[in-house]
């Protein structure tokens, strides 16, 4: 195993409910939030891995970026992390794992969250009282207590960031990488999607201004 190796696992398997339509086909400007989030992470990790649903067809993607799927259904995203760690293990020591449904993350966050990731098992933000643990950094080790807990019938990845040795780091430790932590602004509803296409209009005229 390459100790300096980083792994990127993207979790696309939710049921997207709220926002009645696959998140990963939502659309930012010429690229889909799947394509969008592929570009970003293939900048800081020597290997992508996409982790779907078991019963979830994605459209081709890029070459050397691999895709497994849940071997338990309806078990959540517990169930994707787990087999992303399980798939980026065999390469890596690390993995940053991210959600699809966010669309304006940041390199910098991803490079950031490996630093800090240290001797720790898992490193994952917190802000406002909240952890965002499909934001975070862990050792791919992990898997093995992620799969633990499902054999119990546990489904939440609380309970497997208080299982394991994982730091919080709070905003101030992002100043230099995402001040606003814009990384952490996930779309769950048709009106957040609205809005954050609204930021993605904004930050655009900002560039050509520039």
């Amino acid at each position: 195993m390459n100790e300096a190796a980083r792994v990127a696992v993207l979790l696309v398997g939710g049921r997207s409910r709220r926002m009645r339509t696959p998140k990963l086909e939502l659309a930012f400007g010429r690229e889909t939030l799947l394509e969008r989030n592929l570009r970003v992470l293939r900048q800081v990790a020597t290997r992508v891995v996409v982790v779907r649903a078991a019963d979830q067809s994605l459209p081709v993607l890029p070459a050397g970026v691999l895709e497994v799927e849940d071997e338990r259904s309806d078990q959540g995203p517990l169930e994707g992390l787990r087999a992303g760690l399980k798939r980026a293990s065999r390469t890596a020591a690390c993995a940053s794992v991210t959600a699809v449904d966010v669309p304006f993350l940041a390199p910098a966050f991803l490079e950031r969250l490996f630093t800090l990731l240290a001797s720790h098992d898992a490193v994952v933000p917190e802000q406002g009282g909240r952890r965002h643990p499909l934001s975070g950094c862990y050792r791919t080790s992990v898997a093995e207590a992620a799969e633990e807990l499902l054999a119990r019938g546990e489904r939440s990845v609380q309970a497997l960031l208080d299982r394991i040795d994982t730091r919080l780091v709070g905003p101030d430790e992002f100043q230099d990488s995402d001040p606003e932590l814009r990384s952490l602004w996930n779309l769950n509803t048709p009106e957040d999607y609205r809005a954050a296409l609204l930021h993605f209009e904004h930050l655009e005229r900002l560039e050509d201004r520039g």
